[in-house]
């Protein structure tokens, strides 16, 4: 009998095997094959310099005040109309919101669909105090060991800069887009971009354009950073999540603290309550949607265990999922996640106040609505209905809608980036954090947030950080790979104007 149970027991083992090894040897690579370019020419130490004049301008925006800065945004402005004189030669310019920039480049074709290419002015203030931290100052736009130094040079001044370059070259060369080109350049993406590239798309929603596709600011070509990757990656941002802040509040039984009110009754207690069930009980994740779409076209490409793992998710999901939710990165492409962020209650302590406040900020994951949230958040709370107010703060937004990874447009650019980066693998992902491509979604079902640059993990430090800086040959890459992307679009076939 112990015998049979064993001999069976290692035929189980056995099948587990072999399904294991079947079905990680079916799922062949998801990469495009296709040719490396040429590699285009660029005047390293001439773009290098006009980038690290765009740095030395301190476009900081604010949410409040419209006309912060303002004299810095025209300083930039004019650095753009004399360091690109073709584009302002050949291109309609208009200025929309009082800061922000629309670039128009009529195509050949005027009845096929436009195309847009998005980056943003503004940049993120330098934390007061940190000054003295940074190798070099954070607005000297130094140009040292093979970088451009200073606050923006990455986010976002070297994908506007690279954009303005790539065009430049082309008209230089003669070249007309087959399609019309927008180039859209917000004031205000670090506050919400409702000044700049709202206006921006509602100008253009008025003039009826529709959009074939979007690229603006996003994920990156992640080098050392996804493990189990032999090469680099470079993630296309396919959707964004949503935002939104809850405002619970809650009156209780007030008093004095020399005789409190009845265990738990207090508007602390109550809201104590709350924020634990609401920290804890989070809204549920998983491995599906576009998580799921990216790790299924990077399991081919790894190796060994983990090559097995992801590729069979049938079997080991809920050991992925935990680990992927035990980091802060991996867990916010899984769910919704909930953040406690704001407390507000008492101002003396021996009184116990009679009213809490507390604010939560939740991203939203692709297919969870704000309805859903405030369902969720409800559900959490034990205090009478009767207790509680919730209400949201303004500028909640709805996750984007998923840009299809088998259309024409991501093809396009899939293409692109293994045709100017060609060891580099090509992947759908999510985007956590806001972009001002947000508001583009009633003229496009196709929006992508991709940078074309590399960043490993030091250099994901420096986002909104000290010592922020691009590296020279990356940026030129970034250069090449819109020079291309432009060309390509004018040479693939059109869709036509609805």
């Amino acid at each position: 009998m112990i015998k049979k149970i064993l001999l069976g027991l290692l035929a189980l083992v056995l099948l587990l095997a072999a399904a294991l090894g079947i079905n990680t040897a079916r799922k062949g690579s998801r990469q495009l094959e296709v040719p490396p370019i040429a590699r285009l020419p660029v005047d390293d130490a001439a773009v290098a310099q006009r980038l690290a004049e765009a740095v030395r301008l301190r476009t900081e925006s604010s949410r409040d005040d419209a006309q912060a800065n303002v004299g810095q945004f025209l300083q930039f402005h004019a650095l753009l109309q004399q360091r690109f004189p073709l584009v302002h030669a050949k291109l309609k310019r208009e200025v929309v919101g009082d800061l922000s920039l629309l670039y128009t480049w009529p195509g050949g074709d005027a009845g096929a669909a436009p195309v847009m290419l998005m980056a943003h002015q503004d940049v993120v203030p330098v934390a007061p105090g940190t000054e003295g931290d940074w190798a070099q100052p954070p607005y000297s736009g130094a140009i040292e060991g093979g970088y451009v130094w200073g606050r923006g040079s990455w986010d976002d001044k070297g994908n506007l800069m690279s954009q303005l370059e790539a065009v430049e070259m082309l008209l230089a060369s003669g070249f007309t887009p087959q399609r019309t080109i927008y180039l859209a350049f917000g004031a205000d993406e670090e506050v919400g971009g409702l000044r700049g590239a709202a206006q921006i798309a509602a100008l253009l929603q008025q003039r009826k354009v529709r959009l074939d596709f979007v690229i603006d600011e996003g994920l990156l070509i992640l080098d050392g950073v996804m493990p189990g990757l032999s090469k680099p990656a470079a993630v296309i941002g396919v959707a964004e999540k949503g935002y939104m802040s809850v405002v619970m509040k809650m009156s209780g039984t007030p008093g004095h603290s020399s005789m409190p009110p009845h265990k738990g009754s207090s508007a602390i207690a109550m809201m104590s309550d709350a924020l634990k069930r609401l920290d804890e009980e989070q809204m549920p994740g998983g491995i599906r949607g576009v998580a799921g779409e990216l790790f299924d076209t990077l399991a081919p490409e790894m190796g060994g265990v983990n090559r097995v793992v992801l590729s069979n998710l049938w079997l080991f999901r809920p050991v992925v999922q935990k680990q992927l939710e035990g980091a802060a990165s991996t867990n916010a492409m899984l769910r919704t996640t909930t953040a406690l962020t704001i407390v507000q209650a008492g101002n003396r302590d021996n009184v116990v106040p009679g009213r809490a406040e507390a604010t939560v900020n939740f991203r939203l994951l692709p297919g969870d609505t704000q309805e859903h949230v405030m369902d969720h958040v409800r559900s959490k709370i034990s205090a009478p209905a009767a207790q509680v107010e919730l209400s949201t703060l303004p500028g909640a937004v709805e996750a984007s809608k998923v840009a299809p990874t088998d259309s024409t447009q991501y093809r396009l650019l899939n293409q692109t980036i293994r045709e100017v980066f060609p060891d580099v693998l090509v992947a759908p992902g999510l985007m956590v954090a806001g972009t001002d491509s947000q508001h583009y979604g009633a003229i496009s079902d196709h929006i992508f947030k991709f940078s074309p640059v590399r960043a490993n993990s030091e250099d994901l430090k420096r986002f909104h950080g000290t010592d922020e800086r691009l590296e020279i040959a990356n940026y030129a890459d970034a250069i090449r790979f819109y020079h291309r992307l432009i060309g390509q679009v004018s040479q693939t076939a059109a869709p036509t104007k609805p």
